[in-house]
Order: structure tokens, then C-alpha cells, then sequence
């Protein structure tokens, strides 16, 4: 596994990384056995970067984590924990808190979940509306400061924010959806990234699978994807569109949509790491099989016409959901 900086002269990471969320319920039930095989098999492939977040499962994520990695060497992996998600006993999402004392006080937690005495970096996971991002910034610098943390990250936010929180401190990597459907960071977001020296751990790459044949055909009633716009009737025939055009690029090259697709991403620039978003091991494997392809940029361009942003049918989120979304205000 080829390893790249994470932002310029950041710490070494695996080229791709392992996103956790959908161990935890997120996308309907998973086996929890085959979760920890599944970060094991990643583990085993060279993937060091393992993505989770304090609201997955309330906990429940992390404590998972904490036992994929019984007997592996702390500094062998690098863990990066989004928090400041609020949930009800339900499970329902109720708002955002980034505030410095939920920073303190959301880490502590997470540091005992996971059973370790750091985190490799630590990002709020959406802007919070009543908190000036220079605090929270603020309040995650003091937590590094004393040990507790290693790197200052950002999720979702757009450039303005952005560059309040890296003078605050050096903003080491911004976590944001980027795939052959969801684009829209190509504008504003990432030029000032990279005008920062700020690195990119992309998800959604797979666009909640509607880029992968085997979850996008299999989806039927009561999959819990039918909650977000490219899934509901209408959209989602029309998007099942563009997967068959790039399925048919594919099969040509012996490949799977998917890996079309993670490999797409992976051609954007080594300043970009796919979080691939899996709960199973065979997912994991063809995921991974993207690093192996070998295509020149005449055939990337193909990938790129095959799923052109103007025909994605909906949202990436509801409207209320993009309307909190500092990153689509850019």
C-alpha cells in the first residue's frame, strides 16, 4: 500500500482509508463479527487511515474499533474521530454541538471508547451555526497542545471558514463528500485547500453505492438509503443510468463500476484520500482492487463523460440538511 502525506508535510497515511460508519447502523444492520474481520482484512492490506465518528451507534463505533485493534500497535494506524453529531435515545439526529467545552468533554469520551490515550486528529463534523469556528478551533489546538490530540481537522465547511480556523491553527485535512456524482468542492473548496496545503479525505466516493452494481441493484423497499434524493423514485432510475454507462466502460477493462469509480477519485490528486465505506470484507476487496488499475487520461475522461454532474438526479442530501451545510454555501 502506498502511503501519502495527509495535507502538505503531514503525517504519512495509507493512499486509501477505511470509513467505519456503516458498522454502526447507519445503512441498516451489520454483523458485527464480520465489521472487525472487515478492519482486520484493511489492516492486513496496508490501509492505516480508519475513519470514525462519536455519533456512529451513540459509541457504539468506536468501542468496535477499540476491539478491531486488541494487540495492534497504536502508531500503526492513524485514527481520525468526527464529533459534535447530537442524537436522541431514538437515534434521531437533533443538531450539532462544536462548542469548546462539547470539544473537551466529547474527546474525553471518545479517548476512553476507544481505549486510547490520543487521537491522531479530531474534526467537528459539521459547522456549528452558534459557535464562531475560531473557538472551536481554538479549544482542538489546546487539546493537542496538551497530548491529546496530534492534527486539527475540518468536515464540510466551506472556504471562508476554513481559513478562520487555519489561522487559528494549521488545519491539517478537510473531510468532504467527492465523487464522479457529488463535485461540487472543485470550484472554491478545493483550490483554497490546496493554496493552504490542506489534505482531502474524500467519502461518499461510491456515492452511498449508487456507483457500485452490486449495492445500487440491489436496492429494494425499505433500504435505509431511501431517506437521501438520488435514491427516491424518479431519481434513482435516472442515476441507475449513469451507473450502466460506466458499467459498460468496466467491462471493458475487466473492472468493476466501483473501482472505475474509487479510481476516478484516487486520479484527482494524492492530496485526496477515499475513505472506502464498507462493513464487509468482499466490498473491501474489490474497493481496493481500484489501486491496481492502471488507466491513462484518455480513459479517465471516458469515466468522467460517463457520469456528467448536470445529469445526477437530487441531492446529495434533503433540503434541510444542505441547507446546514457550510461547504454548499461556497
Amino acid at each position: 500500500m502506498e502511503t501519502v502525506p495527509l495535507g502538505s508535510g503531514g503525517p504519512q497515511v495509507s493512499r486509501a482509508g477505511l470509513g467505519l460508519m456503516g458498522m454502526s447502523g447507519i445503512y441498516g444492520p451489520a454483523d458485527e463479527n464480520e465489521s472487525v474481520a472487515t478492519i482486520r482484512a484493511a489492516l492486513d492490506a496496508g490501509i492505516t487511515l480508519l475513519d470514525t465518528g462519536d455519533f456512529y451507534g451513540m459509541g457504539h463505533n468506536e468501542m468496535l474499533l477499540r476491539d478491531a485493534l486488541r494487540g495492534v500497535p497504536r502508531d500503526s494506524v492513524f485514527i481520525q474521530v468526527k464529533f459534535g453529531g447530537q442524537r436522541d435515545p431514538r437515534g434521531a439526529f437533533i443538531g450539532y454541538d462544536a462548542s469548546p467545552a462539547a470539544v473537551k468533554t466529547s474527546l474525553a469520551y471518545s479517548l476512553q471508547r476507544l481505549g486510547t490515550d490520543y487521537v491522531d486528529l479530531y474534526q467537528p463534523a459539521r459547522l456549528d451555526p452558534r459557535v464562531p469556528i475560531e473557538d472551536t478551533a481554538g479549544a482542538i489546538a489546546e487539546m493537542i497542545d496538551a497530548g491529546f490530540v496530534r492534527c486539527l481537522g475540518l468536515s464540510e465547511m466551506g472556504p471562508e471558514t476554513i481559513r478562520r480556523a487555519h489561522a487559528v491553527y494549521p488545519v491539517t485535512e478537510l473531510q468532504i463528500e467527492y465523487s464522479l456524482m457529488s463535485r461540487g468542492i472543485e470550484a472554491r473548496i478545493l483550490p483554497t485547500i490546496r493554496e493552504l496545503g490542506i489534505g482531502v479525505t474524500a467519502y461518499g466516493v461510491l456515492s452511498r453505492g449508487l456507483l457500485s452494481t452490486a449495492s445500487a441493484r440491489g436496492i429494494g423497499p425499505g433500504d435505509p438509503r431511501a431517506r437521501f434524493p438520488r435514491f427516491r423514485a424518479g431519481n434513482l432510475q435516472r442515476n441507475l443510468g449513469l451507473l450502466t454507462a460506466l458499467e459498460e466502460i468496466a467491462h471493458a477493462h475487466g473492472a468493476t463500476a466501483a473501482q472505475l469509480a474509487i479510481a476516478w477519485v484516487l486520479s484527482r490528486g494524492k492530496d485526496i484520500v477515499p475513505l472506502i465505506g464498507t462493513k464487509r470484507r468482499d466490498r473491501l476487496a474489490e474497493a481496493l482492487g481500484a489501486l491496481d488499475l492502471k488507466l491513462d487520461p484518455a480513459e479517465m475522461a471516458a469515466i468522467e463523460a460517463a457520469v456528467p454532474p448536470a445529469e445526477v438526479a437530487g441531492d446529495r442530501y434533503d433540503e434541510g440538511q444542505m441547507a446546514a451545510l457550510d461547504s454548499e454555501r461556497a
